[in-house]
């Protein structure tokens, strides 16, 4: 009996349910997005730090829970991802006077240049990402992809 096995080369074609299913388009386009920001953008921080050094930019001495909040990130990553950033120098986290369990979090100036250089990248990437759009679609979009991951939060929450 003949081997009936597909080439390995080939790649097997994606199932119609697959190919329906919102939650794997997303989960294509967040893979090709981690791909694209490691090349484009990562040379300084990883997506996770960005965000919280942009959210610390904008809410200088906020609590490291409430940034956690403001970023989607779990607490436990959100302390992780502080504590490199404070190893090397890009944020400042001290005690609330009031709460010593609670951490306030500030950028330190390597911290300000760091976020910066890595903005103008980003913001490459976003225009990169958004090509195929030509300038009067490109806000409803990011507006439907807003709408859309509010009511996917909202149903996450239960």
């Amino acid at each position: 009996m003949a081997d009936q096995t597909a080439p390995a080369e080939s790649t097997p074609e994606i199932p119609a349910a697959l190919i329906t299913a919102p939650g794997y388009q997303v989960r294509r386009l967040y893979q090709a997005y981690l791909a694209v920001w490691a090349r484009e953008v990562d040379r300084v921080l990883t997506g996770p730090q960005f965000a919280v050094l942009q959210a610390v930019e904008a809410n200088p001495g906020r609590d490291q829970r409430s940034m956690a909040a403001a970023v989607t990130l779990d607490t436990s990553t959100m302390a992780d991802v502080a504590r490199r950033l404070e190893n090397r120098g890009l944020l400042a986290r001290r005690t609330a006077a009031a709460d010593g369990r609670r951490k306030l979090l500030y950028l330190t100036d390597a911290g300000r240049e760091a976020l910066r250089e890595s903005n103008d990248r980003a913001r490459m990437l976003d225009k990169i990402l958004l090509e195929t759009f030509d300038e009067t679609e490109r806000a409803p979009f990011v507006a439907a992809l807003q709408a859309l991951a509010d009511h996917w939060e909202g149903l996450a929450e239960g």
